[in-house]
């Protein structure tokens, strides 16, 4: 079959269908535009989920005639003033919005530059520029989409489910930029200048008011990268991703290296099946990244993923980090962000520390000897001995207040100030054994005859990738020959299917650049462990330990919740039990 130029209709249907997947795609492309084009104040307004009307007016710079001739020719932009593709600093570049909307729709153009005599309109269907009465920015109609390629159209789901992603669209735009008011439909409003707390609780819901933990952290002394934003506390929490607002340099994105970074930072304080919010800006040196990826611009290229990655999850766990009595004297001292200055990626480090309280064991755990610290699981009997701090003066700061008692030898009941605390006792000190045995280091067994893994050339040269580290947590390996690797080094007394093992580790790779497949098993068995060696739901406690139990969680990172993500305290007012006994 011969070779032959497709002619411009086609050309541009077809990169439609890379650009234009559905309604949501058009709202998108226009909106980005508008952003670009200075605009403050967008209206966006969707007839029957996008397929009939979307409409997009913006009050930006406009056009003149003869860059609204050009807006609609293909790879047309005013985005890129030198031809550098690795200094991208606008929303929208590849020039194939416009037309390939126009190809796919009837679509018009309405618009004026501020400095021409009258406005401008366009007709795409037919080429045609007329003056026009317009008065101020740009408004773009595409009506009857995908009319003009019907098996596009029957591929489209429900209005109602079109217009949530069209909704979705609109409010990570209006994340990315709380300057700008945007509409959509006259129903939702996010005004323009709104703070950026007004602006989550708008998107995400009123759920989230005063749960949300500030980040800002830069990278090394360099400041080569700087993240911001807001992270939810661990509590808070959704069964599916869609609050997790992700942007780099502006763009909002859904990349897997960030995601990824965001699960690791919540790994031990949320369970796996659940997601939490956020809200988080990644700034970096344009040429670190590639936005060239894909038409959508969804994706995103980093020149060293491996780096950003551990930057993001050094500053998550830092923020996620602050115990209870930080929290009480930061909220104290001032009402405004708090910075946290981020140096160097973090090394896990897992063992066993001292321990004050003890359950009972039945014996030797030949699973966690590799911590290099006493074996706990020699004292049989519970052992709680009271710190200096719970004989301390009356004006220390005690955020979980004074011990009232015990009810069914599971919560431990507190006064503080005008609050009734509740404490599962089993959940607070398996988050305090749990957060003394990450002090340690883990304890290294080197081998005699080092564990040959056979695996396929491409898996062995990802699982190498990361090596690095693997060997922070204890795991030493290296390349034996072209099709497998060598285990020199292991956490001592711990054995693992290797095979399978690796071959989860080179899967992640090659799906997100970095994995976290070993780490994750070492937090796995060191919850375990500290579930199993901590106070039992059902042990009786007297007021001595259960005050030294309450001043412990006050000072243990992350003492807001368990390794499994549960609640460890819960305040409740007192004017709430009022109003139980109508006491209002």
């Amino acid at each position: 079959m011969p070779i032959r130029v497709l002619p411009d209709f086609l050309i541009n249907q077809i990169a439609a269908g890379e650009v234009v997947e559905r309604p949501a795609s058009v709202v998108k492309e226009l909106v980005e535009n508008a952003l670009d084009a200075g605009a403050d104040q967008i209206v966006v307004d969707v007839v029957d989920g996008g397929r009939t009307m979307i409409s997009v007016i913006d009050n930006g710079c406009g056009m003149s005639r003869e860059d609204l001739a050009r807006s609609v020719t293909r790879h047309a932009t005013s985005k890129l003033p030198s031809d550098d593709l690795l200094n991208i600093n606008f929303m929208g570049f590849r020039g194939e919005a416009l037309p390939s909307i126009a190809s796919v729709s009837d679509m018009t153009i309405d618009t004026f530059n501020g400095t021409d005599e009258n406005g401008w309109a366009l007709d795409c269907a037919t080429g045609e520029i007329r003056p026009s009465d317009w008065d101020s920015g740009t408004r773009i109609r595409a009506k009857n989409l995908f009319a003009k390629t019907p098996a596009r159209l029957k591929f489209l789901r429900a209005d109602r489910a079109e217009m949530m992603s069209v909704l979705d669209v609109v409010k990570r735009l209006a994340m990315a930029r709380t300057d700008v008011g945007f509409v959509l439909n006259n129903r939702w409003r996010f005004p323009k200048g709104q703070n950026m707390d007004a602006r989550i609780t708008a998107v995400m819901g009123d759920d989230v008011r005063g749960r949300m933990l500030s980040v800002d952290a830069v990278s090394g002394s360099n400041s080569s990268m700087r993240l911001r934003g807001f992270i939810s506390e661990p509590t808070l929490r959704r069964a599916s991703s869609v609050d997790q607002y992700l942007f780099v340099n502006g763009r909002p994105v859904r990349d897997k290296v960030l995601v990824g970074a965001l699960r690791a930072a919540y790994m031990d304080v949320m369970h796996a099946r659940e997601f939490p919010l956020c809200a988080l800006y990644l700034e970096l040196d344009p040429r670190c990244v590639d936005v060239n990826v894909s038409p959508a611009k969804t994706d995103v290229h980093f020149l060293e993923p491996g780096h950003v990655r551990a930057f993001i999850i050094k500053a998550l766990r830092d923020v996620l980090a602050h115990t209870l009595k930080d929290r009480v004297a930061l909220s104290v001292e001032k009402n405004d962000d708090v910075g946290v200055q981020v140096d160097a990626p973090q090394r896990m480090n897992f063992n066993v520390p001292e321990f004050r309280v003890c359950a009972p064991h039945r014996g030797p755990d030949a699973a966690f000897m590799f911590y290099s610290g006493p074996n706990v699981g020699a004292k049989k009997d519970v052992e709680i001995s009271p710190r200096e701090s719970s004989v301390s003066p009356v004006e220390e700061v005690r955020p979980l207040g004074r011990v009232i008692g015990q009810i069914g030898n599971k919560y431990i009941l507190a006064q503080s100030g005008e609050n009734l605390v509740i404490v599962d006792q089993h959940a607070a000190h398996e988050r305090i054994t749990y957060e003394r045995l990450r002090k340690h280091n883990v304890k290294v067994q080197p081998l005699l005859t080092p564990i040959v893994v056979h695996l396929r050339d491409e898996d062995v040269a990802a699982v190498l990738s990361v090596s690095d580290e693997m060997r922070a947590s204890g795991l030493v390996i290296d390349a034996f020959g072209d099709d497998a690797i060598a285990i020199f080094e292991k956490p001592a007394d711990w054995d693992l299917n290797w095979i399978e093992l690796f071959h989860a580790i080179a899967d992640e790779v090659r799906d997100c650049g970095a994995s976290a497949q070993f780490s994750q098993r070492l937090h796995l068995k060191l919850a375990n462990y500290a579930c199993h060696h901590s106070v039992r739901a059902g042990q009786k406690l007297d007021m001595v330990q259960m005050d030294a139990l309450l001043r412990d969680i006050e000072n243990t990172t992350r003492g807001g919740e368990c390794n499994h993500g549960r609640p460890v305290y819960k305040f409740i007012p007192l004017a709430e039990v009022d109003g139980w006994f109508e006491r209002i």
